[in-house]
């Protein structure tokens, strides 16, 4: 089968540009900071780097460590447990940790719904149940005009499901889910183009989360590339990012993960380059489908007129997927399809991820991974594009988290942002200007906590004592201050104290209890 790569040429159609801005928000789903071209990665990404091309990165951009927290926090403008959403879409009876969004938040769709936007949707929802119970919740009803996607957190890519076009259950199709999601955004954005108002679309893709799951002909172009090994690859995004300016050469690469092997060491060396083959495929097709989507605002002469965003809910997943089937029948559906040593994943009858072999090479330079609050955890890319409204191929160093980008997207829109938001505009920072700086920002994620208040950072791992550290001098966290800063380590643990009482922050031990012991496997 031909596969066309989408790279958006800039052409503008004959149509007239909307007076207001339309904006695209793309999500990727468990990809590195480093995951894309640039942003230092060996993977061809041509349709995001050209984004970043004629707009800015940002260099230090945070996210709420996992899909639903950071989904919630996106769409509302709140921290995630003031969304209701700490955890996942259980509901474990505290305030903090419904598992579904609190009726009081509005959605960035509701808010520019009502500004007089047209609000589409295509991709993954995961705020919360799928069930009846829950259709207040679901896209349609906070404020999307159209809806196809899911509402879980993942699953086959070949025939994913079950899937939602609007309010109605059209079960498992088959298609690459990917390029269906690229699809029906594409689709989305001509109509709402036709219909005269201005737009806001939300891509919420899947790729590149587990399983590793690409077509062949995807996969095949990295098949070579990665029995260099992780050790390698590592060093050679880390070398991009400090030529880039992205990183500051003072800043040491963090460790390799404990759980990992030098790569001289490892066995499987050939099963191993297989696994991130197919998750660089995952990008790739990711890449390809953000072009679809610039294509389709550019044939719609929206080009110049849409702010574009592009980021990832968390940081490389690490996860490592016991022996499972991918829950669809193939004729090789008798295979093993989990993480099998010797069998490469990357077809619908596999069901694997690439743990933290891999995941510590997506989350270059930095430390642990989703889930965690260290940096590895919680950076992720930002891309923001606005025709020839901001400075092309501009970096900008101030900090951001994913709370901003409600009062961001809303004043863009001209609308006014909800009250009991926590967040700023990051429009200042887009145009190279200055805006106040979050006098401090907080996580909690399981347990891992974190509070950051100017360059320093307190952070720490469930159960373990806190970390402390200087993020101007050490952002990879390699040089805990903790011990000779024992002044600053209390003031800044009175600082989360605070940050987390008041956004309905539990602590761990009290809330893990009430879990139903279905650790969301699909995420």
């Amino acid at each position: 089968m031909q596969r066309r790569q989408f790279l958006f040429s800039g052409l503008a159609a004959a149509a007239a540009p909307a007076v207001r801005p339309n904006i695209v928000l793309i999500l990727a789903d468990d990809m590195g900071f480093s995951d894309v071209g640039c942003y230092g990665s060996e993977i061809e990404t041509p349709n995001i780097d050209a984004l970043a091309r004629r707009g800015v990165r940002f260099t230090q951009f945070y996210n709420a460590a996992r899909c639903c927290p950071t989904r919630a926090s996106l769409l509302t403008g709140r921290y995630p447990h003031q969304a209701g959403v700490g955890h996942m879409v259980e509901d474990w009876q505290k305030p903090g940790y419904r598992g579904s969004l609190n009726p009081e938040c509005r959605t960035l769709a509701q808010v520019l719904t009502g500004a007089g936007y047209r609000s589409t949707m295509a991709g993954k929802w995961h705020v919360c149940p799928a069930s009846e119970k829950h259709r207040q919740n679901w896209p349609l009803q906070r404020g999307f005009a159209r809806f196809f996607g899911s509402m879980a957190g993942g699953g086959n890519y070949f025939k994913p499901g079950p899937l939602m076009d609007g309010n109605q259950n059209v079960g498992l199709l088959d298609g690459y889910y990917t390029d269906m999601l690229g699809e029906w955004s594409a689709k989305f954005i001509r109509e709402s183009a036709a219909s005269g108002q201005p737009f806001f679309h939300y891509a919420a893709f899947t790729a590149p989360h587990w399983p590793l799951q690409a077509p062949a002909e995807e996969v095949r172009r990295f098949e070579e590339r990665y029995r260099k090994g992780w050790d390698a690859i590592r060093q050679a995004r880390h070398e991009r990012q400090v030529k880039m300016g992205l990183i500051d050469p003072k800043w040491k690469l963090a460790p390799r993960d404990p759980a990992v092997l030098e790569w001289a060491a490892e066995q499987d060396k050939d099963w191993q380059a297989s696994r991130m083959a197919v998750h660089a495929a995952m990008v790739s097709s990711l890449d390809r489908n953000v072009g679809r989507i610039v294509d389709a605002v550019g044939q719609a002469g929206q080009l110049d007129n849409t702010l574009f965003l592009f980021l990832s809910d968390n940081g490389a997943s690490a996860e490592i997927l016991k022996e499972r089937r991918a829950g669809v029948w193939t004729p090789e559906a008798n295979k093993p399809g989990g993480n099998v040593r010797g069998v490469s994943p990357g077809p619908a009858w596999s069901y694997a991820s690439y743990g933290p072999d891999w995941a510590h090479v997506s989350n270059t330079p930095f430390r642990r991974h989703k889930m965690w609050v260290h940096e590895g955890g919680i950076s992720t890319p930002l891309i923001a594009a606005w025709g020839k409204r901001l400075k092309g191929g501009a970096l900008q160093r101030e900090t951001g988290h994913i709370i901003d980008v409600m009062p961001t997207v809303a004043e863009v829109a001209g609308a006014a942002a909800p009250a009991g938001g926590e967040g700023s505009s990051l429009l200042p920072l887009m145009q190279g200007q200055r805006r106040t700086l979050h006098e401090s920002l907080g996580w909690e994620h399981e347990g891992n906590r974190a509070v950051r208040a100017g360059d320093w950072k307190l952070v720490a791992e469930r159960g373990k004592p806190w970390e402390l550290y200087n993020l101007k001098e050490d952002r990879t966290e390699t040089r805990d201050l903790a011990a000779s800063e024992s002044a600053r380590v209390k003031e800044m643990t009175e600082r989360y104290q605070g940050w987390a009482q008041r956004c309905q922050v539990e602590p761990w031990e009290t809330v893990r209890p009430a879990r139903s012991g279905a650790n969301a496997a699909a995420d």
